[in-house]
């Protein structure tokens, strides 16, 4: 008599969620928290667990430009409390919801994703490539009474062949920015080549000015000392410049000087 008073209860925990069948026919409306009365004897209690779950979820798809595409998806999900009964009644144990249900729409939520860009797009748009396939699980799985709560990519992989391809495209942009930079740097030797072969003309420039100069004052110097020569009654004053003629401070004296 106390077994079977104890029998005609059941206690409903937080986390859980109850579905009663009687004779083996689920009843209407879920067993949420707390204590509940159930005909003993005939009657049963399937207790599910509503907290979250998380599968990782391998899926596989092609992408816009037919190229091969596989990813594995951790999928966090919880069931809705008040929809317990429909899934007891459709997929009976979580085990088959995962496998009937969460998986295969998985799938076709990511061929739903994949289908819209490239392969190379799946790589720079990443972000907006889960967004979609969230989205479209989400549509999915919410009229079976699974609730998404979040999903992230544990991995994204390429065919062989588009791998190799791209390790290929890297090489040859390395290449062309090493070309690009040996161009500027011959670019910038040449100009530096320009810039002394402009200096040294210059040089020379004002060097052949100088003596230029110089040719031209030994010039009025010998005119000078010819017309002393000539019958000049004064000896010339003569202009004499040192050696260097960056430095040199010219000075005069007379060649009579030289005499005595």
């Amino acid at each position: 008599m106390i077994l079977l008073s104890f029998s005609s209860f059941v206690v409903i925990n937080p986390g859980q969620a109850g579905v009663l069948s009687i004779l083996g026919k689920a009843r209407d409306g879920a067993l949420l928290e707390g204590l509940h009365i159930k005909p003993p004897l005939i009657s049963t209690v399937d207790i599910y667990d509503v907290t979250v779950q998380k599968f990782e979820v391998p899926a596989q798809s092609s992408t816009k430009d037919l190229q091969d595409l596989s990813a594995s998806f951790a999928i966090n999900f919880r069931l809705d409390p008040t929809e317990v009964v429909e899934i007891r009644r459709t997929q009976g144990t979580l085990q088959n919801i995962v496998s009937k249900i969460v998986a295969p729409q998985t799938q076709e939520s990511f061929k739903i994703a994949a289908a819209k860009r490239t392969v190379e797009e799946a790589i720079t748009k990443r972000t907006e490539l889960k967004q979609d396939f969230d989205d479209a699980l989400n549509t999915r799985l919410e009229k079976y009474g699974i609730m998404v709560l979040d999903t992230s990519v544990v991995d994204l992989a390429f065919s062989p062949e588009f791998s190799k391809a791209v390790e290929e495209k890297q090489i040859a942009e390395q290449r062309a920015q090493r070309a690009v930079y040996i161009a500027q740097e011959a670019e910038q030797e040449a100009q530096a080549e320009v810039n002394r072969a402009k200096g040294k003309a210059e040089a020379q420039r004002l060097l052949a000015e100088t003596l230029k100069a110089q040719g031209g004052e030994l010039v009025l110097q010998k005119e000078a000392i010819q017309a002393w020569k000539d019958g000049g009654a004064q000896m010339p004053k003569v202009l004499v410049m040192g050696g260097d003629s960056n430095s040199s401070v010219p000075f005069i004296f007379n060649l009579s000087d030289l005499d005595q």
